[in-house]
């Protein structure tokens, strides 16, 4: 029991420090259901914790996701939740609610 108890808390781990290239995610500040109304003004700046911020303030969301390129993401539906999905170069490409 203790080695498997070892291995999911090992693996738990991994997956926390994976894509460590991104902007930190701003701690959540808002407090209703996401709204994809106004994001795409945010399309081509450049991905930062301070946008962070912003897109959580314009969107109403409560958690943010940042999308590395190439990064799996669950598809899995979050009313409160933005995915924000960012380029090579930072550069924000997509913002959505889920």
């Amino acid at each position: 029991m203790r080695t498997a108890a070892f291995s999911l808390l090992l693996l738990l781990t991994a997956c926390a420090g994976a894509g460590g290239g991104g902007p930190a995610t701003p701690p959540a500040s808002a407090e209703g259901p996401c709204r994809n109304d106004g994001l795409d003004r945010f399309t081509g700046r450049t991905a930062s914790t301070a946008l962070g911020v912003e897109l959580l303030k314009a969107s109403g969301a409560r958690t943010l996701r940042w999308g590395a390129p190439g990064m799996a993401m669950t598809m899995d539906f979050r009313a409160d939740r933005l995915t924000v999905s960012y380029d090579e170069k930072m550069a924000i490409t997509s913002a959505r609610c889920g």
